[in-house]
């Protein structure tokens, strides 16, 4: 895959100036074997009293903006040039220990692992758990990679992508209930599932690079899950758009929870009403496919 191009600008309206408390903004990937980092720029309007940058608790890259100036725009633009990879998702054998289901980890990754091995979603009536399990062979062992496709793809076909304009992420059963969901729900529904199969799992805040391709989630931040396997390590899969491996993924933050890896978020303070609107646009390009290119690398 050539280098690519993400741009990603968002602007808040208001009606009349009002003041901004902090900002955090997660838009900058970390460099990986499979993700190089070849260009980073940010750009505040009005511009920040103070701009830090910090490592989370995850060691995601996180811009934190405090302002001084009141405004009615507010606006965020994002430049990165990255040199991508992409990583087969499975390259397991079948004498390695995570080949089949079920699987042990190992003592000493379990202690770390034991955040993305916890469900963190109520299930009381085992809905969820059911539905995980009918990804199973009827009689045990199941090849792992198997169980990881038939979730990822089953998600695709049964549920409807729908956008939503609330804030937050739907509860796991909410989105098996409705059958519909965007792509932050489609990661949190296959992640609490995997968990309750003792398979740990995470979530992922990223772009979809979509090419010529009219993918769901495409054009826009997009939202995926990492999943642990022995031996195979943190290997990804795109339930909202049927991916597996890094194939058109660009991972820029992994969390255990959605609500720890939101792209941008802040608060402000003036009128009733002062709000009017946010327009957020995202393009992902080829370098060659941009003729602008060049000139930034």
């Amino acid at each position: 895959m050539p280098l690519l191009r993400v741009h990603h600008k968002t602007e808040y309206r208001y009606a009349s100036p009002v003041a901004f408390g902090e900002h955090r903004i997660m838009v900058r990937p970390r460099d990986s074997h499979d993700l190089r980092l070849f260009f980073a720029e940010l750009e505040i309007a009005p511009k920040p009293a103070s701009l830090r940058w910090i490592h989370d608790v995850f060691g995601n890259s996180v811009a934190i903006a405090s302002f001084g100036e009141r405004a009615d725009t507010l606006t965020f633009d994002s430049h990165i040039i990255v040199d991508h990879k992409p990583a087969p998702a499975f390259t397991l054998t079948p004498d390695d220990p995570g080949y089949f289901y079920p699987f042990l980890y190992d003592g000493d990754e379990y202690l770390d692992l034991l955040q993305y091995v916890t469900p963190h979603y109520a299930d009381p009536y085992g809905e969820l758990d059911a539905w995980a399990r009918d990804f199973l062979e009827a009689e045990p062992p199941t090849p792992t990679f198997k169980i990881l496709s038939r979730m990822t793809h089953g998600i695709r076909e049964q549920l409807a992508y729908r956008a939503r304009y609330e804030e937050g992420t739907q509860h796991p059963l909410d989105t098996l209930q409705a059958r519909s969901g965007t792509c932050r729900d489609y990661a949190l529904l296959m992640i609490e599932a995997l968990r309750r199969l003792g398979i740990a799992a995470r979530f992922v805040s990223g772009y979809l690079f979509d090419g010529d391709n009219e993918h769901a989630g495409g054009g826009a931040t997009h939202a995926w899950v990492q999943v642990y396997i022995p031996d195979a390590g943190w290997i990804e899969f795109d339930p909202t758009n049927g991916i597996e491996g890094t194939r058109d993924l660009v991972r820029v933050a992994v969390a255990r929870d959605p609500s720890q890896a939101i792209p941008l978020h802040g608060t402000y303070t003036g009128p009733a009403g002062a709000y009017i609107g946010m327009e957020v646009n995202v393009t992902v390009t080829s370098v060659d496919q941009s003729e602008s290119m060049a000139a930034e690398a």
